[in-house]
């Protein structure tokens, strides 16, 4: 049975469900009209939680997930354990082992005591080259065929189209298999030329990878076992775990003689190539299964997703789509891939907003258009909303490229892009001073207007977000060029000049316009 919850001050609204069958863990949590945000950063777009909304957090839902929720009244839920829980219509029902503070009155009350007392931020940035310009992924442009002169097709295309270097990050069959981390030689004639040319022209190199190994690698796979480095089926072979690409064995992190393995192959690519980093994707939860034996014993998906982060910290250059209580770090989380679709496009703000309210201050909204390789394979793509993705990029803490923009679209909506690549220049001093706030305190770069604005019915505005305390930005989110805009009390300039007071307005959106709103 586990713990009986704790309970911390205040306790009024709190009580215990330990009759009728219920289970002793059970915790019953008064809202009291407040609203409720957290967990999961995948169901964002449903936040704050209505009622009949249920969640059991030892599922990542392919993202990142943290052992908090946040009340609009200043409280807040923490565990160092995943907890399930369900909202009602004037409750929170959490089985699991819990503490509940009442940090203030607020939500960014609730949220700052939060960070301060679970997840300080560290003091440290992501390399500038993350936010100073977009970065360019090949996944989308070349899927499961990534090859020296795509890549570098992809690189001069960026340049020749009026974009900025950035990062560039080579995505998955770069590799000869899963665990062989060389540059397939079929498709990669000479990779250190690639990489030097890449550095070249302005470019930093990471590289795609997992923590999977082909078992019929049979070679690698013997020198892992020889140090027990797998997860284990209880006959002692490798555990064979189904993923996205097939059935592999995969690393038990627990295991420090695993990780110095991991990082020699790592090494290795930094010196041989001269790659800068690496895109760190999968350790889902689910890939660790709860009978698959590990170093240390039993050891839950969660603790090996969270050292799957632990190992990427080595790295300045670096990504990651899942983890596990790893906030406040300098370290770059993504959205889970989304699909090239308006519903989609919908959930890139409340789902950026949820990653900055569970501490990730430093996260990317995917790719722009999507980054879901499967609704790309009709060759159908909607050009107004990769421009309309583009713009919803543009003011977030990161902007990533990977279908090549201009290869799919007209003069005038190309034209559209480059202008919010533009606007994002423009607020570059901007974004820098919230960085380096974010890393000194964790104070969230993007956030809900019930952040800054509390008490004023905004809790559910999900198509727009506070970026700093300074700018509402107000997006296109779907089809047509005029939109609704809620502005909180107050006086706001739009990116237009044109003067607003707090209120519901109509605002047009032709095709290259991203709506801001300065408060005054």
């Amino acid at each position: 049975m586990k713990k009986i919850a704790t309970l911390l001050l205040p306790l009024a609204g709190l009580f215990l469900c330990a009759c009728n069958g219920e289970p002793e863990s059970r915790l019953s949590i008064a809202l009291h009209g407040a609203s409720v945000w957290g967990g999961q950063i995948k169901a964002g777009s449903l936040m704050p939680y209505a009622s009949g909304f249920e969640a059991d957090l030892s599922d990542n839902r392919s993202n990142q997930v943290a052992p908090l929720l946040l009340l609009s009244d200043g409280r807040y839920i923490w565990s160092e354990e995943p907890f399930s829980f369900r909202v009602t219509d004037d409750a929170i029902v959490i089985d699991g082992d819990v503490e509940v503070t009442d940090a203030g009155e607020t939500l960014a009350e609730a949220y700052r005591a939060a960070a301060k007392a679970h997840f300080p931020a560290n003091g440290q940035l992501p390399p500038a080259e993350f936010y100073r310009a977009p970065q360019y992924n090949t996944w989308i442009q070349l899927m499961y065929n990534q090859n020296q002169e795509g890549v570098l097709d992809y690189a001069r295309g960026i340049l020749d189209h009026g974009l900025p270097p950035g990062i560039i990050m080579i995505d998955d069959t770069w590799q000869e298999d899963y665990g062989k981390w060389y540059f397939h030689p079929g498709r990669f004639s000479d990779p250190k030329a690639m990489c030097d040319e890449l550095h070249r022209m302005g470019f930093k190199v990471m590289l795609w990878i997992c923590p999977f190994v082909s078992m019929d690698q049979y070679l690698i796979c013997r020198e892992i076992e020889d140090f027990n480095g797998f997860l284990r089926s209880e006959d002692g072979n490798p555990y064979p775990v189904r993923w996205w690409n097939g059935t592999s064995a995969v690393l038990d992190l627990t295991n420090e003689k695993t990780v110095e393995w991991f990082r020699g192959e790592l090494r290795r690519l930094m010196d041989d190539y001269g790659v800068d980093g690496f895109k760190f994707d999968a350790a889902d939860y689910e890939y660790y299964p709860a009978d698959a034996v590990a170093a240390g014993g039993e050891v839950p998906g969660w603790e090996q997703c969270s050292r799957f982060v632990q190992l990427a910290e080595n790295y300045p250059y670096n990504e990651l789509r899942a983890g596990w209580r790893n906030a406040g770090k300098a370290v770059v989380q993504r959205l889970h891939d989304k699909a090239h679709s308006w519903e989609d496009l919908a959930k890139l703000i409340p789902e950026m907003m949820a990653e900055s309210l569970m501490g990730f201050s430093f996260c990317c909204p995917d790719m722009v258009g999507g980054g879901s390789f499967e609704t790309f394979l009709s060759g159908n793509t909607d050009e107004r909303l990769i421009v309309r993705s583009a713009q919803v990029h543009a003011l977030m803490p990161m902007m990533q490229f990977s279908l090549a923009p201009w290869s799919v679209l007209s003069e005038e909506n190309y034209a559209a892009v480059l202008r919010a690549v533009s606007i994002r220049d423009s607020f570059l001093p901007y974004l820098e001073s919230l960085y380096a706030k974010a890393a000194a305190d964790g104070e969230p770069i993007v956030a809900p207007l019930e952040y800054h604005f509390p008490h004023q019915g905004l809790e559910s505005v999900r198509d727009e977000f506070m970026l700093g305390d300074r700018f509402l930005i107000a997006p296109m989110l779907e089809e047509g060029t005029q939109r609704s805009v809620i502005l909180p009390a107050g006086s706001w300039k739009a990116d237009d000049g044109t003067l607003y007071k707090g209120g519901t307005h109509t605002v047009n959106v032709p095709v290259d316009r991203i709506p801001y709103f300065e408060k005054q």
